[in-house]
């Protein structure tokens, strides 16, 4: 591997690193992406839900559409509302991007691992399964690896803050257009949901590790609320986790010439967890930036994180102005009032209220 170049090199391949791969290939870049993964897009990590606007993205990994949310106070109150958007297949939708990327002409490496970073030189040291480190040459580096960063940290940037998720995949015994959408103080530092997808539904929490260590109890006692009234079965087809971004926008997206996109740049939203979307959106728009920048315009970088900010930043510092505020609330009587989680919920008017 010693002795490679390329004009990007792109280090994760969910959807921010396929997109940003696939769109610097577009533009005739040579392009390298790499993913410690054996198999792109598994484990899936993710409740499975995308926005309409994510549609054209969505078409090989549709699986249902989702019409409303039924957001659950904890007084047993429920709110409905237009919630509308697609249940995927996620495993068959980062995948889907990543082919387009290959397609484009971006050489795709899988079980490939970046272990070291001279910035000043721009290289890096990757290694793949079985092989020896070597080292690649690029003009850009686009960060798109997570919210637990390589290259933010081998580049001293602070870790993220992240709450942690678990969930349960269960057969789904009758038809479903709804999200659901449990607030309590059951799951402190998150919510719990059930979201339909086909004759499965994805049923899991997210919560603050340091609030509640054992999310296992609280979600098997949904899962069982939920064979009780007839709503799933009682066989778990599949068990996933993992960490969610929520401390918003790093405070900065750039560094000399590697920008960061997706998770790795905290657009996920702080809030509902949210973030194929802006992963997407951000991976394209980095894979542009980089198609500038070196095509000669010298403030393609720092433009690419004006319009990163110019788009989410309003919606996540309000989302972690809520997140800063429940945290105050978990585990004290104002966290079994159904007006704390509507300030805290965006289903709710409140939640935009200055």
């Amino acid at each position: 591997m010693s002795g490679v170049t390329c004009d990007v090199l792109v280090v994760g391949l969910g959807p921010a690193g396929a997109a940003a791969a696939g769109a610097a290939a577009r533009a005739g870049l040579s392009v390298l992406a790499i993913d410690k993964r054996r198999q792109l897009g598994e484990p899936v990590q993710c409740a499975e839900f995308v926005p309409l606007a994510m549609g054209r993205y969505a078409k090989d990994a549709f699986v249902q559409r989702i019409i409303g949310m039924r957001s659950i106070l904890p007084s047993g109150v429920i709110e409905q509302s237009d919630f509308p958007g697609f249940m995927i297949d996620r495993g068959a939708f980062d995948r889907a991007l990543a082919a387009q990327a290959a397609q484009s002409g971006a050489r795709l490496r899988t079980q490939t691992a970046l272990k070291g970073l001279d910035t000043g030189r721009s290289e890096a040291v990757l290694r793949g399964a079985g092989q020896e480190a070597g080292t690649v040459r690029y003009r850009v580096l686009i960060a798109a690896d997570g919210p637990h960063s390589p290259v933010a940290r081998m580049i001293g940037w602070p870790a993220i803050p992240t709450v942690e998720t678990r969930q349960y995949s269960l057969p789904l015994l009758k038809p479903y257009g709804d999200t659901d959408i449990w607030l309590s103080d059951a799951y402190p530092g998150g919510y719990a949901w059930l979201f339909p997808k086909g004759d499965v539904a994805n049923v899991g929490l997210g919560a603050d590790a340091h609030l509640l260590p054992d999310m296992k109890t609280p979600l098997d006692m949904l899962c069982a609320q939920l064979i009780r009234e007839g709503v799933v079965g009682d066989k778990i087809l599949a068990r996933t986790g993992g960490a969610i971004p929520v401390g918003g926008l790093r405070p900065s997206l750039v560094q000399e010439n590697i920008l960061f996109a997706g998770d790795a740049a905290g657009l996920t939203h702080p809030i509902t967890g949210a973030g194929i979307a802006s992963a997407v959106v951000s991976g394209e728009r980095a894979g542009r930036a980089a198609t500038e920048f070196l095509g000669g315009k010298q403030d393609a970088l720092a433009e690419f994180e004006e319009d990163m900010r110019d788009a989410f930043e309003d919606s996540l510092t309000r989302a972690v102005a809520r997140r800063r505020w429940l945290m105050a609330r978990w585990h004290t009587p104002a966290a079994l009032l159904d007006a704390t989680h509507k300030r805290g919920w965006v289903a709710f008017r409140e939640y935009f209220a200055a």
